[in-house]
């Protein structure tokens, strides 16, 4: 998986600033654990949208998703 427009901070763990000029960087394996009833924190989170193409472009779904839409993953970011 690839982030656009930012960065994975592996020694903060957080989203960071791309660096400069360099537009896609490599995300770092996720471990995805579902968990019932979460309460979704109200900052120092990015709901970041996750497409199974870099494009984003497909048809639209009764649920107003693109068809490429996977979900969105809650990634640490020290901004707002």
């Amino acid at each position: 998986m690839y982030l656009e427009g930012c960065k994975w901070d592996s020694h903060d763990h957080v989203l960071a600033d791309s660096d400069p000029k360099k537009l896609f960087t490599d995300i770092p394996l996720i471990l995805l654990l579902p968990v019932l009833d979460k309460v979704t924190p109200k900052e120092g989170i990015y709901n970041c949208p996750v497409y199974k193409v870099l494009s984003r472009s497909g048809t639209l779904s009764t649920t107003g998703h693109s068809t490429n839409y996977v979900m969105l993953m809650e990634l640490p970011s020290k901004d707002s």
